[in-house]
């Protein structure tokens, strides 16, 4: 006797968290904040996103970490998107810090400093954001959510969308990096048209 899909589907516990269950898909950025003593921090995050169809940005973060403190203090935080080749060296952002607080691997990075803000891209990367913090939400458990208004932001050239280029030849010459959530990545490189109904407005 054949089954049903319902009782295909698996009930998932939620004392543990639903996404060491499964994987899913998210951006991988790196955030970059200023210390106390004027040195510049790099972080990995990949619960980022949009905040609106304008320029707002937000990710997930925690108070125990560097990066909340520094934003907090600092009012303002660089983004950098990288690419699928610089897999290796933002991981290495991910370094832990030593018993005095510092993050030596950081050295290893090439960076280059931002426009309007006091911080650092990484260097080629595809998209680059300098945002001022908006508001900060705690309380999602040990996390927060901070959200901010985009006061620049650049593009690299062989990764801006042209009239008169095909958005996936675009995406296949400057392919995107993307984080498997938990522990993969993956090189995002062949694209398709998404089947929008007549009618739909975003």
């Amino acid at each position: 006797m054949e089954t049903s899909y319902e009782e295909q589907i698996i009930p998932l516990s939620l004392e543990h968290p639903v996404w060491d269950r499964v994987f899913t898909v998210a951006p991988l950025v790196v955030i970059g904040t200023r210390e106390p003593d004027g040195a510049f921090d790099l972080a990995p995050k990949h619960l980022a996103t949009p905040l609106s169809w304008k320029n707002h940005f937000g990710f997930v973060c925690t108070p125990r970490h560097a990066t909340y403190q520094n934003i907090k203090r600092e009012g303002v935080f660089t983004v950098s998107y990288p690419r699928p080749t610089q897999m290796v060296l933002t991981s290495l952002t991910a370094v832990p810090r030593e018993d005095d607080g510092s993050k030596p691997a950081l050295a290893l990075l090439p960076t280059f400093q931002a426009r309007q803000i006091e911080g650092v891209f990484i260097e080629d990367a595809y998209l680059y954001f300098e945002c001022e913090l908006d508001r900060i939400i705690d309380g999602f458990d040990i996390n927060s959510l901070i959200a901010s208004r985009i006061i620049a932001a650049y593009a690299a050239a062989d990764s801006l969308r042209q009239s008169d280029m095909d958005d996936a030849d675009l995406l296949a010459d400057a392919p995107l990096l993307a984080y498997i959530n938990w522990g993969r990545f993956a090189r995002i490189q062949d694209s398709f048209s998404f089947p929008f109904v007549s009618g739909f407005k975003r």
